[in-house]
């Protein structure tokens, strides 16, 4: 196999690898330090732009037509925002709980929205693309209604009221998923030829997904090592995020299994859109709770890189 080859078939994997590669590089080097806040900007100019691409050519492939309800999307969405409120409730009943921030990091896990770029993978993996377009819609505008109704009962904030975190979730989430699909079907409708061309990138968008997980994977290093959280609080939110990843994962693929969409339910729930809970951790929780949005990158792309290696081998998804 050659060294292109296997870089096509190992996408993910080396994608990870490099990112956790370069971080710990830059970091050994005390000369390369000054280069951190021009480094930052970059990241911050290349990451959307690079996901703004990738979701465009995801949409190219999805007429408008085919983003509507699906019957999984209900259960799903019940269990997403069911775990969510009970951990809530929990918390509001209990509030001075000793183990509160492994409770809350769980709630982010959670409740965090399927990642733009779950579409990609799923594709990849022979799911259906426009169900898990549409579920991520209808996640965002749930989370961007539950977080600031719930949020208040276990971290009330002076002055935040509901519209203004509604307002502040919506902002971050919706131009990078909405955009790009208006985008795509303007390029439809508007100059089918272009269109058309489009449609034969193949491969295209996974590649541009591997790039921005190497740089997602760089940050999420860099947070992991420099956070001040002691070892074994850390520890803790690595388990809770590894356990909600696989109760998600396991839980799609049973939810869509009756409805013939076991990938597409499981890649739906499983796969998040680690930054946005990144933020929200240190937006509307305990802030060393953002640590298990960096944890929940790494296991569940190690999972996405396992299923895509066994699709390779043996033409099936795992169930």
């Amino acid at each position: 196999m050659g060294i292109i080859e296997f870089a096509k078939k190992r996408t993910l994997p080396l994608a990870m690898v490099t990112g956790i590669a370069a971080y710990l590089i830059y970091d050994s080097i005390p000369a390369l330090a000054p280069a951190g806040p021009y480094l930052d900007k970059a990241v911050g100019l290349i990451q959307p732009v690079l996901i703004f691409i990738m979701l465009f050519l995801s949409f190219c492939r999805i007429s408008p037509r085919e983003l509507r309800p699906r019957k999984w999307h209900l259960k799903a969405l019940l269990f997403q925002c069911g775990i969510f409120a009970g951990l809530a409730a929990i918390l509001a009943v209990l509030p001075h709980f000793e183990e509160r921030v492994l409770v809350e990091s769980a709630m982010l896990c959670i409740i965090c929205p399927t990642a733009t770029a779950a579409a990609v993978v799923t594709g990849k993996l022979g799911g259906d693309m426009s169900g898990i377009t549409t579920y991520t819609v209808l996640i965002n505008i749930a989370a961007g209604i539950l977080v600031p109704v719930m949020i208040p009962l276990i971290h009330p904030v002076e002055g935040l009221s509901f519209f203004t975190a509604f307002s502040m979730i919506m902002a971050k989430v919706f131009p990078m998923l909405i955009c790009p699909c208006l985008f795509a079907w303007l390029v439809r409708y508007l100059m089918p030829r272009f269109h058309r061309r489009l449609m034969q990138s193949g491969n295209l968008a996974f590649y541009i997904w591997g790039v921005s997980l190497s740089i997602a994977i760089a940050v999420t290093t860099r947070s992991v090592i420099h956070n001040s959280t002691s070892f074994l609080l850390e520890a803790g939110i690595a388990a809770v995020s590894l356990a909600c990843c696989a109760l998600q994962f396991r839980s799609g693929k049973l939810i869509g299994r009756k409805y013939n969409a076991s990938t597409t339910a499981g890649q739906a729930l499983g796969q998040k859109n680690t930054v946005f809970a990144i933020w929200m951790g240190y937006t509307f929780m305990t802030p060393v709770t953002s640590v298990a949005g960096g944890f929940y990158c790494l296991w569940h792309n190690i999972y996405n890189s396992w299923q895509l290696e066994r699709k390779e081998k043996c033409g099936e998804n795992p169930s």
